[in-house]
């Protein structure tokens, strides 16, 4: 049977999660028989692979950073560290004023993106998606002031720095250089694409609904080849409220999560934008992807409408052999969807001012998986969200194309798209022939009329998470045509013995739970960062503190590379030129008072850090 014809046979069977689990001589899950049609045949899941090339780490309930045997790992810079010329140094008592925090490095480090600068001399580009009031103020923000407002603000956005190689190979940053900036939730901002100018963005203090200030809750990240920086809005949604309790607000705006009771910012009470009642359009103005050209210190961010308002995890973007620019990405929620946006126009070498246009037209898609009834793999399609196309017209509540973009959500639900557990990072295989996203958890799977059990969603009050893999028809990126399989069902083996031990590649030493940043690097490696529960008990014994993961897409094979410190993320992750450093970052270490002291160690206040990872022979991480 040819390949392409062993895989249709499959589809038609289905392959049942019994034989999921059980398989052993399968592809990297053991999800074909033989081979798929887009890769040759794989190895078992239980041979080992050179890809992974370090002793794997035991799950950790330390407050420490562990990395393999021939490893270090040292703190690059923490919450606080000064990044502007006159910035202070970080002061524990959590008293230090807005100015202080605007000049240092922001809070809780996510997403970030690598800019060679010349062989030692780089660039970082940072996340800093929100910040822990019960460190950031002495009074752990029961006493909110408008100044105290303005510094939460300003530990929000993104922090852009040089970092420099010394003799001895590890990286410092450099306080004051030309290039360091700090973009916070009232940097000015230009709102561009098909929804700039709409009346639905247009406020008070901006009439023409192109000027936005600031961005925040900046999750996860993507990097052009024209080199600027992009920036994803995700929970933009809990900075917003109103002390009218009574406020009423539509479906479409509670479908983000908005309403008179914000996360605990408090923001709305001493900046008025925030309030809802009186500025209903403001929340319009986020949940937007923001390009940032890093090497230009006094360039404007720009919010790049164009593809789509919802909770962005991060923007994964290929060029296509057509010469299109495809950007994949996920809307973080529980139920949602995942998307991608196909340029209109085409990448041009060396023609730097026309591909710095191309993310401000194209067609955004939202995706639809397949599958016979208990398989774990299938087709799928990506449906255009296109005014006047599959029901996205006046009728239906759309009465443009920028409110297809301003409520992509309620766009997606109208053309049938497939509601996924939490879709957050995605990343492309280096060899551009398959893409894979995680699916972080979803609690509500099988409870919820519109999240039912299947596809590549197959467990009910899903606590473990899986990631999910797709292959583009013909290997083309802007196809509207792909078959998927589920690449690994994260699980605890040792306390199930079903569905939710997880899938064939998974056992004592490497389980995990709740996978949420993704990255490839040149070799080919899959690294895997988890965000979930740390307790460490129950359906989590054996899993200990938030982790980061290695897996070979050939094999299936997954070892762990790295533990945090209690109750910390791990987030975030760029490569030197060389691949011989590896950047990951520690969020929110000791969140909710949890007895942490990292990175400083002794009674010091927990700092979420950015940490450098190298092979103390030199090497290539990884191998």
């Amino acid at each position: 049977m040819s390949a392409s014809n062993d895989f249709n046979h499959i589809l038609e069977k289905g392959l049942s999660r019994r034989r999921f689990l059980q398989a052993s001589s399968m592809s990297a899950m053991g999800l074909f028989l033989a081979t798929h049609p887009l890769s040759q045949a794989v190895a078992s899941v239980s041979q080992k692979t050179a890809l992974l090339g370090f002793q794997p780490v035991p799950a950790s309930t330390a407050d420490t950073f562990v990395v393999p045997a021939g490893y270090r790992a040292q703190p690059l810079i923490s919450w606080g560290d000064p990044l502007l010329q006159q910035a202070p140094a970080f002061d524990e008592s959590g008293t230090q004023n807005s100015q202080a925090q605007a000049g240092q490095f922001g809070d809780n480090t996510d997403g970030m993106s690598l800019f060679p600068l010349a062989e030692d001399r780089a660039l970082l580009a940072v996340n800093n998606e929100y910040t822990n009031y019960e460190y950031l103020f002495a009074h752990q923000g029961k006493s909110m002031s408008a100044e105290d407002v303005k510094k939460a603000q300003a530990a929000h956005g993104v922090s852009i720095f040089e970092i420099r190689r010394q003799a001895d190979g590890r990286w410092h940053y450099v306080q004051g250089s030309e290039f360091n900036r700090r973009i916070t939730a009232y940097t000015p901002m230009q709102l561009t694409g098909p929804v700039a100018g709409h009346p639905l963005v247009k406020t008070a203090q901006d009439t023409s609904g192109t000027h936005v200030l600031g961005t925040f809750n900046n999750c996860a990240n993507g990097q052009t080849p024209w080199g600027t920086y992009l920036t994803c809005e995700e929970n933009f949604h809990g900075y917003f409220g109103s002390a009218q309790a009574d406020l009423a607000l539509d479906a479409r705006a509670q479908r983000y999560g908005l309403g008179a009771k914000d996360a605990g910012y408090q923001w709305h009470t001493q900046d008025e934008r925030f309030d809802l009642a009186q500025h209903p359009h403001e929340p319009h103005r986020f949940g937007w992807i923001v390009e940032i050209d890093p090497m230009n210190p006094e360039s404007t961010p720009l919010k790049r409408t164009a593809l789509g308002r919802f909770k962005h995890e991060n923007a994964a973007l290929v060029l296509d052999d057509t010469g299109h620019v495809v950007v994949y990405m996920g809307d973080d929620e529980r139920g949602e969807h995942l998307y991608k946006f196909v340029s209109k126009h085409k990448y041009q070498e060396g023609q730097a001012q026309h591909n710095r246009q191309l993310l401000e037209e194209g067609t955004l898609y939202v995706a639809r998986f397949e599958a016979q009834e208990g398989a774990l793999e299938g087709r799928g399609q990506w449906i255009e969200l296109t005014h006047g196309k599959h029901g996205l017209t006046a009728e239906n509540g759309f009465a443009d194309q920028a409110e297809v973009l301003i409520f992509a959500r309620a766009a997606a639900t109208q053309v049938g798209a497939t509601t996924m557990d939490r879709p957050e990072w995605v990343a492309i295989h280096p060899n551009k022939q398959s893409v894979f996203c995680t699916l972080t958890n979803n609690k509500h799977r099988g409870k919820k009329d519109h999240q039912p059990v299947g596809g590549p969603n197959p467990r009910a009050a899903n606590h473990y998470g899986q990631i999910v893999r797709w292959y583009p028809a013909q290997a083309s990126h802007i196809s509207q045509a792909f078959t998927w399989d589920l690449f690994v069902l994260a699980g605890n083996p040792e306390v199930h013995q079903d569905l939710y031990a997880g899938s064939a590649n998974i056992h004592a030493d490497n389980m995990f739970n709740s996978p949420d940043g993704l990255g490839f690097d040149q070799s080919g490696r899959l690294w895997i960062q988890t965000d979930g529960n740390y307790s460490n008990a129950g359906d989590f014994a054996g899993m200990g503190n938030n982790q980061m993961l290695c897996a070979d897409p050939h094999s299936g094979e997954i070892k762990r590379f790295a533990t945090g410190p209690i109750a910390c993320e791990l987030t975030g992750l760029a490569f030197s030129p060389d691949y011989k450093t590896l950047f990951v970052g520690v969020q929110h270490p000791g969140e909710d008072l949890a007895p942490s002291h990292f990175p400083a160690g002794g009674q010091s206040k927990p700092r979420s850090t950015i940490m450098m990872i190298q092979k103390e022979d030199g090497g290539v991480i990884g191998s």
